[in-house]
């Protein structure tokens, strides 16, 4: 079994930032890849980013250039640094645990209890 805990998130004005964290627990046999999705009102839950233990990392469209996700292996945690927050970026930020393999990444059913982020224009 795979624990996430997430930290981080708040309110925040356009144009500022916000640092997102996920902790994983359990078996680390069950995924080589962590990252974000978020999931606005009355829109479907969507990839921010990912990051391999490898350091491989994938990016939403809307994020990039913007959003820059880390992670520290021996801690088994990864960050989300978010700059230039847009009102559109307003959503809960759910981590996830998963598998990256060939450039793609498959999100298995690990999930954190989400965090919001709102940014206030």
């Amino acid at each position: 079994q795979v624990q996430l805990v997430e930290s981080g998130g708040g309110l925040v004005q356009t144009g500022g930032s916000l640092r997102l964290s996920c902790a994983a627990s359990g078996s680390s046999l069950s995924f080589n890849a962590m990252g974000w999705y978020r999931q606005a009102p009355g829109k479907q839950r969507e990839l921010v980013a990912v990051i391999s233990s490898g350091g491989s990392t994938l990016y939403g469209d809307s994020v990039k250039d913007r959003f820059t996700i880390s992670r520290d292996n021996a801690k088994n945690t990864v960050y989300l640094q978010m700059n230039s927050l847009k009102a559109e970026d307003t959503a809960v930020y759910y981590c996830n645990a998963g598998f990256m393999t060939d450039g793609r990444y498959y999100g298995r059913d690990y999930w954190g209890q989400g965090t919001q982020v709102t940014v206030s224009s």
